[in-house]
This record gives C-alpha cells, structure tokens and sequence, in this order.
C-alpha cells in the first residue's frame, strides 16, 4: 500500500509538472506561471473520509485538533484538459434550464486554474492522517494546501 501510495505521489507530481511545464512553453517569457505539487491526496474507505499528507508535511497539521474547520484546496485532476480550461462559461450545476453563467461565479469544475476549495471539519488528526466530515472530491484527487478557517468563517 505504502509503495503504490508513493508511486501515486510520484505520478501526480509528473502530471502536475507535465501541466505546468506545457503552460511554461505556451506562457515562456510571461511572469506568473506556477509550479504546483500535491501535498496529499483524498482517501474514502467506508464511512470515512481522510486527507493522507505526504509524510514530509506531517509536521504542518501540529496545533490542528478534532473540531476545527479547515479550508482545503485540491486539484480538480479529472478535468484536466485543455478543451476544459478553455470554457469560461457554463449553465451552473449542469442544468441547462439556469442561465448561462462565467465560471468566476459559479463552483463549476471547469476553469482556467483547477483549484477546488471545500470547507470541512476535522474528526481526527493521526500523524500525517486527517479525518474530516466530507470534501466534495473523489478519492485520490491530489490535495495542494490545508488552511484554518478564521472564526468568522466557523
């Protein structure tokens, strides 16, 4: 499990690379073209829903306890196209029957950035393991940064 969970990682930092560097040579000589790499990825076995970091960003979730909301940002890695980035708008939620609607202002999956932001609760931290309530991702999704959410946003 540990080596395919590595091999994993090693994948979706090449396909994130593979992303980026073909944006590098469609943007050469432009300023703010970024490097991603995953920090972790989504895991959903039975009832449970868990954040598995990288063990290297264990000591990142230190302070974090059970209660706490969390902001997580992930990759919408299944849409990964560039016929998807290209769309700019959409009928939200899928239903033809809504207006047609920019993307900026929708929670579509389709974007130019495929940056996915869901609010969750922590259930549980154990080492580089995070129980939360839900995420709105399909497991192995690969997961760019955990923030804390400020008490404004509880």
């Amino acid at each position: 499990m540990r080596r395919s969970r590595t091999l994993l990682s090693a994948i979706l930092a090449l396909v994130v690379w593979g992303v980026s560097s073909a944006a590098l040579a469609e943007d050469a000589g432009k300023s703010g073209t970024f490097l991603l790499h995953p920090i972790g990825h989504v895991e959903k076995t039975g009832a449970a829903t868990t954040i598995v970091l990288d063990e290297r960003y264990e000591p990142g979730v230190l302070g974090m306890e059970s209660g706490d909301k969390i902001w997580v940002l992930w990759w919408f890695d299944r849409n990964d196209t560039a016929e998807m980035r290209a769309i700019l708008q959409v009928h939200p939620r899928g239903n033809p029957d809504n207006p047609l609607t920019g993307v900026f202002s929708t929670r579509s999956p389709v974007r130019p950035n495929l940056i996915a932001l869901t609010r969750c609760t922590v259930l549980a931290v154990r080492g580089n393991v995070i129980e939360i309530d839900a995420i709105d991702a399909f497991p192995d999704t690969p997961v760019l940064d955990i923030k804390r959410a400020y008490e404004a946003e509880r």
